[in-house]
């Protein structure tokens, strides 16, 4: 009976816990975005303010606003963001990720934010011009680990990944001659050809994909509560001004 007892009251406890995740929130008056901020312009950190700033930082703060408390930023390699959030460190995920079947076994998305898709980069130096993944055989290409990039590219033989922690380390592996080529989404890598004039995109964009944010799957209130964010941005064309400042 003691031990059955036990077992409730811990049961009891969890159930609240889960419940409670917006009370928390608000309780201690922020909440916690983890992100990693390499990937303009989604989220980068400002050279004059030195603060992280991007498209996916604005929406964060749109959530935090709504919940009345304030936006914490937590900078984490992209390989790490899942296990951050699966054990407490962060609350949300707002990273420019892709839902996948994969991620989803571990984490909740919120309904898309974002259309992207990979495109390839090259040296404008070079004649290698690959316009579809199957065109990087034999040769080495730099993918930021744990990306959409890196899952697609290790279903193809005959390609030697190399991958990176940042995919800034990636593009300056490139213009240095290490590697032949980095694929990644189409959106930070306009952004960085743009300020990198010895680079260029060589293909169109081969892929469709998603961006959703992440929570636990235990945290369905704060899901909720996401969703109805994006959904009113949407409604009151906020959305729509975010995505002409950013692009």
């Amino acid at each position: 009976m003691r031990r059955f007892l036990v077992i409730l009251v811990v049961a009891a406890l969890v159930v609240v816990s889960f419940a409670g995740i917006i009370d928390e929130i608000k309780k201690r008056g922020y909440i916690i975005m983890g992100t990693e901020a390499t990937f303009p312009p989604f989220e980068f950190v400002d050279k004059q303010s030195k603060q992280v700033v991007g498209f996916d930082v604005d929406i964060a703060k749109m959530i935090a606003k709504k919940l009345g408390v304030q936006l914490v930023i937590k900078d984490i390699a992209f390989d790490g963001l899942i296990p951050a959030l699966m054990t407490n460190k962060i609350d949300m995920i707002v990273a420019a990720m892709t839902i996948t079947p994969e991620r989803e076994k571990m984490v909740s998305f919120s309904i898309p934010y974002f259309t992207a898709g990979q495109v390839i980069v090259v040296r404008k130096s070079d004649s290698f011009r690959p316009k579809k993944y199957e065109d990087l055989k034999g040769h080495r290409v730099g993918v930021q680990q744990g990306t959409t990039a890196d899952i697609d590219l290790s279903k193809i033989k005959g390609i030697e990944i190399v991958r990176y922690t940042r995919f800034t380390d990636a593009f300056l592996d490139l213009a240095i001659g290490r590697t032949d080529a980095v694929v990644l989404d189409a959106a930070p890598a306009q952004a960085y050809v743009k300020f990198n004039p010895k680079l260029m995109i060589s293909s169109p964009v081969l892929s469709e994909e998603k961006y959703g944010i992440a929570v636990r799957k235990e945290d369905k209130e704060l899901l909720d509560f996401i969703n109805k964010t994006l959904k009113e941005m949407n409604s009151k064309t906020c959305y729509d001004f975010l995505v002409s400042l950013w692009f």
